[in-house]
């Protein structure tokens, strides 16, 4: 004896608009997630070129707090990025260090304020900076301030 099952209309395929809907509702899906994909990298490329840019300024300083008053005042003197970093080719190429020197008169002596600037392109092409700013006093900053010979 044969059984015959006979199928009902709620076991049919889709549609073809529930699957157009389907497609129209994963590719916004996938379009958005290119995008946010796409603008977290250009922010982590940010964020480690803002560290590489704060070493570079960090290594700078700290030479620069070793000058002697002369060194110190020298309104000619053009900082070299380190070789620690000018070896890494993705460094020496995009960054570039300046500095500008502000001389301030005060009671007794003089005092400079030292602006060390970097400056680089993101992979986007957006041009960013960071500065450092410092205060170096002819015979020390208490000389400045407080007026000791």
């Amino acid at each position: 004896m044969r059984t015959v099952v006979h199928r009902t209309s709620d076991t049919r395929g889709l549609t073809i608009a529930e699957v157009a809907l389907a497609v129209i509702v994963l590719a916004m899906a996938i379009t958005t997630s290119i995008s946010a994909l796409q603008r977290a990298f250009l922010d982590l490329d940010t964020a480690r070129n803002l560290e590489i840019a704060g070493n570079i300024l960090q290594c700078e300083m700290e030479k620069e707090r070793l000058f002697s008053w002369t060194q110190a005042s020298d309104a000619t003197y053009q900082p070299v990025i380190d070789t620690s970093f000018a070896r890494n080719p993705a460094i020496a190429g995009r960054f570039t260090l300046s500095r500008s020197l502000t001389t301030l008169a005060g009671r007794s002596g003089q005092m400079v304020q030292i602006t060390l600037t970097v400056r680089w392109r993101t992979s986007d092409g957006r041009s960013l900076s960071r500065s450092y700013t410092t205060y170096y006093g002819q015979g020390g900053l208490y000389a400045y301030v407080y007026g000791v010979p």
